[in-house]
């Protein structure tokens, strides 16, 4: 097949796009959200969206106004790169009770997208949840709000000021709210694994754990 070369660029173009989107979405522990199943599914669906993309293209004689030299290449980025927001684009707009529902490919490939998002956090959530109980086990949830949390962020060197300030507000409504201090803390070390993922969470906590655990309770006094 002639074309053999170009469709398997364009399925591993799309299949790129798709994996950078998953990246963006989870970004405290990226290579753990790939290896769910969901997610393999979810970037063959771009990559499949891709091949099929360029099929039409070809099927057409869609050029997009590239030179003769240029044109076979200029196919193969639009198809393989832009080939998701194509088919994500609705057709029309219908009105179902108090919302707006887009009819067209994009419906369809929404809920795969969120088919898979749903299982991956459910799958991410099951592992977070066990790990930052343990890891914050023991922990005084007001000395990590003023040490571990301005710690984590100074240990990252890329956290931009929009997420800083997230977790800042987040950690402040945290503070407002009534409830078990082990509870609140775990909250807190979820909003940092967030931010700064599990690995450097881990090491922070471990590294400050003896200047965080709570204070032991006083010892009852007794006559002897």
């Amino acid at each position: 097949m002639a074309n053999a070369p170009d469709f398997a660029a364009v399925l591993l173009l799309g299949i790129l796009v798709g994996l950078a989107e998953l990246v963006s979405r989870y970004r405290d522990a990226p290579k753990q959200a790939l290896y769910t199943w969901p997610a393999v599914l979810y970037l063959l669906l771009n990559g499949a969206a891709s091949a099929l993309a360029l099929a039409l293209i070809h099927g057409y004689g869609w050029t997009f106004g590239a030179a003769a030299g240029s044109g076979r290449w200029t196919r193969v980025l639009v198809a393989g790169v832009g080939a998701m927001g194509l088919f994500r684009t609705s057709l029309f707009t219908v009105r179902a009770g108090d919302k707006d529902v887009g009819v067209g490919p994009g419906a369809f490939l929404q809920i795969f997208r969120d088919a898979a998002d749903r299982e991956v956090d459910r799958l991410r959530a099951q592992s977070r949840s066990m790990r930052v109980a343990k890891l914050m086990e023991g922990i005084d949830h007001r000395k990590a709000a003023d040490g571990l949390m301005p710690y984590c962020l100074v240990l990252m060197q890329n956290v931009s000021d929009d997420d800083q300030q997230k977790m800042l507000k987040a950690a402040q409504l945290l503070d407002a709210t009534q409830m078990d201090l082990a509870i609140k803390v775990r909250i807190l070390g979820l909003h940092l694994m967030n931010v700064v993922g599990p690995d450097v969470l881990t090491a922070a906590v471990e590294a400050l754990r003896k200047d965080l655990e709570s204070a032991p309770p006083p010892k009852a006094g007794g006559n002897g």
